[in-house]
């Protein structure tokens, strides 16, 4: 991939759906039983915390960009990173639960099953990992190698 990675975790279109379906049914809930401006009100509002939570839950991203994995807030030049692992579906659910180390970096949704474990190398760095949930585990672990393989070091400033 000459130009990295990008990955933008956007909840899935079923969560849409879903909210969608709860919101006609608050809606006629309070159609029936409130005068309209209430109804009209009380849906407004829970229209956009919906959107709110929906669309800053689904902003975060992985990029792999000039030597940077950046994931969600987090970043690390990749010369601090060791091998990029990809998990399936049950390592992933394992490793971000019953063998999880609280020390590591983890940028999970529960709509992606499976993730990619990152190890990092920097002494000074408390996390030992990163874990990051994907839809392309291989193509991000393939940025990863690739990035690794084209570092010269920690970048400057």
């Amino acid at each position: 991939m000459p130009d990295g990675y990008d990955e933008r975790l956007a909840v899935p279109l079923r969560w849409w759906a879903l909210a969608t379906m709860f919101l006609a049914s608050v809606a006629l809930a309070f159609l029936v039983a409130t005068p309209f401006w209430v109804a009209a009100t009380v849906t407004g509002v829970l229209l956009a915390l919906v959107l709110a939570v929906f669309l800053s839950y689904g902003a975060a991203r992985l990029t792999v960009h000039e030597g940077v994995l950046t994931a969600g807030r987090a970043h690390i030049d990749v010369h601090w990173l060791g091998e990029a692992e990809v998990l399936d579906a049950e390592a992933s659910r394992l490793l971000a639960g019953r063998d999880a180390d609280a020390r590591a970096y983890l940028l999970l949704r529960p709509y992606l099953r499976r993730a990619v474990r990152v190890d990092v190398t920097d002494p000074a760095d408390p996390a030992p990992y990163w874990l990051l949930s994907t839809r392309r585990p291989e193509r991000l672990a393939l940025a990863l190698r690739e990035a690794r393989a084209g570092s010269t070091g920690p970048a400057a400033g």
